[in-house]
């Protein structure tokens, strides 16, 4: 536990209207012809137009990518590779969510190196060098903007990642004031994701560590404490403030304590039904909870006592259970599907998924309890 390496993005700017400086801040990196890759919702409801001014301001010359998919497939990230390539591009800017900011880190580095996308699919196969890149979240969810991580969809429905120190941004740009408009619906999914990036740092058999501790414990406090509030009235910046660092301590949190089998189970269900990331999560996530209380006892009471303080006074056993329900009540009440049969999964495709999951060996090593075939077969069919 004492001995430990952690990484994380080396300048973080937490500041409401701070994507208003963005060409001040692409300018500090030396960077002239900024690509910026958001998505075409952001675009019409103009959320990046201050952000398109200051770098006008500065004097950098933008090309603009909006063909970004939710849960980006391997055709729509090498398209964004070629058209950063085409404007000449010396820098990046992400500027939405998970999957622009996933699009603009691989594009960073694949508009830079030699390699090839399908080569680097794995930990610590991507080369250098790369774009200096610059990721501004417009959700609190992924904590992508902190993390070494890129999730795609290959053609054949896999979810399949990218690992390497080289996607940490060199500037994560933390601005709530692009956060108020988010609907109801995907402020709860996002904020569940962030919780759930939380807990499974926590409880991470791998790489867990002092560090990773404190800021997973922060970071779910922020999160539990706000996720309410920022789904019921999300026109309070500070609560969207709270969201947003909530989830950027999560995201470094698992990044180097890396999470389990929530999201070795989830990752199916997004690449063959095409569903929210933060959504699949949350589907999954009560029954992986009361599967791994007999390993993660002591470790779910730590966190119920971080959350609930009245929880200082009973037992772990209590404190353990009391996390997960706790958990529950906040899940149940958000404005989404709740069940596998809600969101177009039949009974019969059970088994698939449960095969899918166990391919996910790089997420399940991770989980406080081994996961078996059967076990992910039972994990689904409780939250069908």
């Amino acid at each position: 536990m004492s001995q430990f390496t952690f990484e994380t993005t080396p300048k973080i700017i937490c500041e409401q209207g701070a994507s208003k400086r963005l060409g001040e801040i692409a300018r500090e990196l030396g960077i002239s012809k900024v690509f910026l890759i958001t998505d075409i919702g952001l675009m019409k409801a103009g959320l990046i137009d201050s952000a398109l001014s200051s770098l006008s301001q500065a004097g950098a010359k933008v090309a603009v990518f909006s063909d970004v998919l939710a849960d980006p497939p391997e055709v729509s990230v090498q398209a964004a590779v070629q058209a950063a390539i085409a404007a000449g591009a010396d820098g990046v800017i992400g500027f939405g969510g998970g999957s622009s900011l996933d699009t603009a880190k691989l594009v960073a580095l694949l508009a830079k190196t030699s390699q090839e996308l399908p080569a680097i699919y794995g930990i610590g196969l991507a080369r250098g060098p790369r774009l200096p890149l610059i990721q501004v979240p417009t959700t609190a969810g992924t904590g992508s903007e902190v993390t070494p991580i890129a999730i795609l969809t290959t053609p054949s429905h896999e979810k399949k990642g990218v690992v390497s120190p080289l996607l940490y941004p060199d500037v994560a740009v933390l601005d709530s004031l692009l956060t108020l408009g988010l609907p109801p619906a995907i402020t709860a999914m996002t904020g569940v994701d962030a919780m759930v990036h939380a807990i499974e740092a926590f409880t991470s058999r791998s790489k867990k560590n002092a560090l990773s501790d404190a800021l997973a414990i922060k970071a779910l406090q922020l999160l539990y404490a706000n996720l309410p509030e920022a789904v019921s009235d999300g026109k309070d910046a500070q609560v969207r403030e709270n969201m947003l660092l909530g989830s950027l301590l999560a995201g470094m949190a698992f990044a180097n304590a890396p999470v389990g089998a929530v999201h070795a189970l989830a990752y199916p269900l997004g690449g063959h039904y095409q569903l929210p990331h933060g959504l699949t999560n949350s589907l999954v996530l009560l029954p992986v909870l009361k599967f791994n209380l007999p390993a993660a006892e002591l470790l779910y009471a730590e966190l119920g006592r971080a959350i609930l303080p009245e929880l200082n006074s009973v037992s772990d056993e209590l404190a353990a259970m009391d996390f997960i329900e706790a958990i529950a009540a906040h899940v149940i009440t958000m404005p989404y599907a709740q069940r596998l049969r809600e969101v177009g999964v039949k009974e019969h495709e059970l088994e698939m998924l449960a095969r899918d999951a166990m391919n996910v060996q790089r997420l399940l090593v991770n989980n406080p309890r081994d996961v078996a075939y059967e076990d992910a077969l039972s994990l689904y069919r409780s939250a069908y």
